[in-house]
């Protein structure tokens, strides 16, 4: 039987420590992330807000949730695992998660405003309705892989089937823009996620044109 050195002991309490660290800053992280909701339902329950005056807020919320949690890989490629890219990438599924959350109380909400279901599916043929459906069906199913049990069930598949946030992201700012009439704001909040696509996509292409790959 092999006898564990002092040395060993004292790595494997360290281990400890830093998944122990790691877990309470996810946990504050979660709590930070959970109390603009917090906020959101308190002043519905007290009567202060009604649940038509929350739909934006709530909406608005998941999308910058969503815009944050998919900005990090690219301006991970750009600039390199580095600084404050590193903790951001190690959350990046907490706030995925978290946009989702953020969408199903904007959808609690909208139930609520509506007080019931025929007039929800007479609005259901509008654009500006079944965009945000699409965006909370495909941000559901984002959110239903999200685990570390299902990343590792999935294994190679879950990256390509993850994918499915670009359309909840995209189809989110639309639902925005049509309900609004008004592009700007949709536009400004999804501003930095598309010039990170942009400036990844030239990034590559300029890659892979490089002088030695480029033809005589």
């Amino acid at each position: 039987m092999t006898e564990r050195t002092p040395s060993s002991r004292s790595h494997g309490l360290a281990g400890t420590d830093t998944r122990r660290g790691w877990q309470s800053l996810r946990l504050a992280f979660w709590v930070l992330l959970a109390v603009p909701a917090w906020f959101m339902i308190r002043s519905f329950a007290q009567g202060e807000t009604l649940a038509m005056d929350l739909l934006h807020p709530t909406g608005e919320t998941a999308l910058r949730l969503m815009v944050l949690a998919m900005l990090a890989g690219p301006l991970a490629e750009i600039f390199g695992f580095r600084g404050l890219l590193r903790p951001w990438l190690a959350v990046r599924r907490n706030l995925g998660v978290a946009a989702f959350g953020y969408a199903a109380l904007h959808l609690a909400f909208y139930v609520i405003d509506m007080g019931a279901f025929g007039p929800m599916l007479d609005e259901l043929t509008l654009p500006a309705i079944w965009t945000g459906w699409l965006s909370f069906i495909a941000l559901l199913a984002a959110a239903s892989i999200s685990s570390n049990a299902m990343v590792r069930r999935l294994g190679r598949r879950w990256k390509p089937i993850q994918r499915i946030v670009y359309a909840a992201v995209l189809l989110g700012a639309l639902h925005w823009w049509l309900l609004d009439r008004d592009y700007v704001p949709a536009l400004i909040h999804l501003a930095p996620l598309l010039l990170a696509w942009c400036a990844r996509f030239a990034m590559r292409a300029r890659r892979s044109t490089s002088p030695e790959e480029r033809p005589a």
